[in-house]
């Protein structure tokens, strides 16, 4: 999708209405500032004001999210590029989610290392054992918050496969979180065929 021609259309049509930015905002419940997000491209519409949006702007989804008007003759055609640069652009955005998910794991499994080691040395140096114990608590909450936050991520980024009937699915989080698992490879009970298997983390719904 092109942001920028998208908010051009945003721009066009609310004139058409007769409309400010303003009004435009108020009547959608939000700051006028993000309608200008909007019209310059540097944002688009949250999914769960777009029906509303387009309702105040006399336009379809379609014409929307294609930043045009669609004729019959290119309707079909139109919706279905914009279908796949929305799936494209999720899945890009699910590659990074995973990228992330890495990253909090390393980070928080270094922040622990360091307050046991600063923990370790404190109890060489013969202080209280409390402050040990301290730094480990510590240590340890950050990493449980961490490792839930990044199995949340794990969860609704992408899809996981069946290993026996090819299903791909997003499951519910405390199967992901209590599931055995290899990596990102995880045992879970497939909600299309019923059976567990040894279920492999995809990008792609197909």
């Amino acid at each position: 999708m092109d942001q920028i021609q998208i908010g051009k259309f945003i721009a066009e049509k609310r004139k058409e209405q007769g409309m400010t930015q303003m009004q435009l905002a108020e009547a959608l419940g939000i700051t006028d500032r993000a309608v200008s997000k909007w019209e310059t491209g540097r944002s688009l519409p949250d999914a769960s004001i777009m029906l509303e949006l387009c309702k105040i702007l006399k336009i379809t989804v379609n014409e929307l999210l294609c930043g045009e008007e669609l004729s019959m003759e290119n309707y079909n055609e139109k919706t279905e590029k914009a279908l796949l640069e929305m799936v494209k652009q999720k899945e890009e955005a699910d590659r990074r989610l995973l990228k992330m998910e890495i990253l909090i794991g390393i980070l928080s499994a270094l922040f622990l290392v360091a307050l046991l080691g600063v923990g370790i040395a404190f109890m060489v140096m013969g202080k209280p054992m409390w402050i040990f114990w301290l730094l480990f608590g510590i240590g340890m909450v950050q990493f449980i918050v961490a490792v839930a936050f990044a199995v949340r991520i794990e969860q609704v980024a992408g899809y996981y496969e069946c290993a026996e009937c090819g299903n791909r699915y997003i499951p519910q989080y405390g199967s992901v979180l209590f599931a055995p698992h290899m990596g990102r490879t995880r045992h879970m009970k497939c909600p299309k065929c019923g059976k567990k298997s040894w279920q492999k983390k995809v990008i792609s719904k197909e």
